[in-house]
This record gives C-alpha cells, structure tokens and sequence, in this order.
C-alpha cells in the first residue's frame, strides 16, 4: 500500500514514513553550450547526465524516477560516488526540492543536520544567532530563551557569546550551530555524513548529544562514504549511481559490492 492509499488514522499510526516513487529531480543551466569544457566540468561534477534540452540550455538530470519507501525503525545509509545524488535525495526528503515528475511523501517531523550554519549573521552577536538559527529551524522563541543558558554551556564559547560571529572560528560557528539544531528531536533525522565539530573535548559531547537523538528519533537517512559507520549503524543502504538506485538491501548484501571485501 502506497502512502497516497492510506486513510488518516493508518497514517497516524504509521508515522513516519517516506515514499518516493518514480521520482526525478532535473537542473536546468542556462548558456553553457559554447563552453564544452564547463559542460565537461559540470558533468564531473554532478555525476548526472546531461541533455540538451529545446530551448538551448543543459539539463542535469540529478535524480531519475527514484523508487523506495522508507519506514519507522529504520537506520538508511545512502552511498555512492561524489555526485551520484546523495545530497539532492537528502534534499528532497527534506522539503527543499520537489521532483519534477513522480512523487515524494514525508510523513512526519523532519530535521536536517546538513549546512547546519545556515540562517545565521555574521554581525550578530552568538547570543542573538542562538535566536536567529533556532526561528530558522522553527524552534519557538520562548523554548529558545528557556534553553540559552543551557545552550550556551554546551557550546564552551564563553564570553565570545556575546561578540559578533564574524569573530569566530569555523570551529566556535559550528559549536554553535550544532548546539541549536541538536535541540530538536525529530520524527526523521537526515545527516550529510556523521558530524564531526571543534576539538577533542567537544567532539565527546557532540557524539553524545547525537546518540541522544538517535534514541528518540524514529528514522535516521545519512549519506556517508563510510564502510564502518554503514556496518556498525545502519540497517539499510540505497546504492546511487549518475541519479539511479542501483541497490537497495541490508548492509551484508550491499557493502561488499559497494566497498568491496
């Protein structure tokens, strides 16, 4: 049963789910034809394939007609060459993209651990970012204030909190961020590879913070290039190549093609 057939209580009870069928995520880019090296680069880059569509310009086509359906329970990995995907599936589950054609179904409260520094301001105060990346992430402010103090010691920061983020180090900005957007406890979490921020000391706590999630979350999808975290963590793994599905099982079944013996 498609998640389009389920009546209101079964989806209740069912949540979350995922479902993705046929679905296909195309890129248009405007004026590359009289630059074959640039449609070279992109190709390379994107690991899509490229067309030439009427009106001149080069699709990429990210994504194509992408089927599987994602359950409560689950612990998915998605592996493949840089450009295969990954980042654009993770994207669609997360709202960001739509498909072009076919059908993508999120059922349930998603929260994304990918560009985790997004929706804040430089000129802003850490104190004032805290607020900023909390209301991005729609975190209520009142939650927001009641946990500052809470979020402030967690990030070790100090009296840098109060000081402009332009300021900081890449470190002390993803201390920050982190420490906000692992207030969240969703239904489905997404995770561009296992984060890894600021030091030694910190990277304990930041590892314990995300396993606390990972407690309470229902369905975790991480895209990784790593063989030990997909054996030690996951329950499943979507093989992409150039934007397809190329396999789809448990991780005994697809490491060794995937990462070899």
């Amino acid at each position: 049963m498609s998640v389009c057939d389920m009546n209101e209580s079964q989806l209740i009870e069912s949540k979350p789910i995922v479902e993705l069928k046929d679905a296909c995520i195309h890129f248009a880019i405007f004026e590359p034809g009289a630059r074959s090296f640039r449609k070279k680069m992109i190709q390379v880059a994107t690991g899509g394939h490229l067309t030439q569509a009427n009106t001149g310009h080069v699709v990429v086509q990210a994504l194509s007609h992408v089927s599987f359906q994602f359950h409560a329970g689950e612990r998915v990995a998605i592996v493949g060459h840089n450009g295969a995907g990954k980042s654009t599936l993770l994207s669609v589950l997360a709202r960001i993209y739509k498909p072009a054609s076919g059908t993508a179904e999120i059922i349930g409260k998603v929260t994304s651990l990918m560009n985790i520094t997004l929706g804040t301001d430089v000129e802003s105060t850490g104190r004032e970012n805290i607020l900023l990346r909390g209301a991005f992430l729609g975190i209520p402010r009142k939650v927001l204030i009641e946990k500052m103090e809470e979020i402030i010691e967690f990030t070790d920061l100090g009296d840098f909190i109060d000081l402009p983020l332009r300021t900081y180090s890449t470190g002390m900005n993803m201390r920050l961020a982190f420490a906000v957007a692992t207030l969240l406890r969703p239904e489905i979490l997404l995770m561009d590879e296992w984060l890894s921020v600021g030091d030694e000391a910190f990277r304990k706590k930041a590892e314990k913070r995300i396993e606390e999630m990972l407690e309470t979350t229902k369905l975790l999808v991480i895209a990784t290039h790593s063989k030990d975290l997909v054996e030690r963590r996951c329950t499943r793994v979507i093989w992409l190549e150039h934007g397809h599905v190329k396999m789809d099982g448990p991780p005994d079944e697809v490491v060794p093609h995937y990462f070899g013996k």
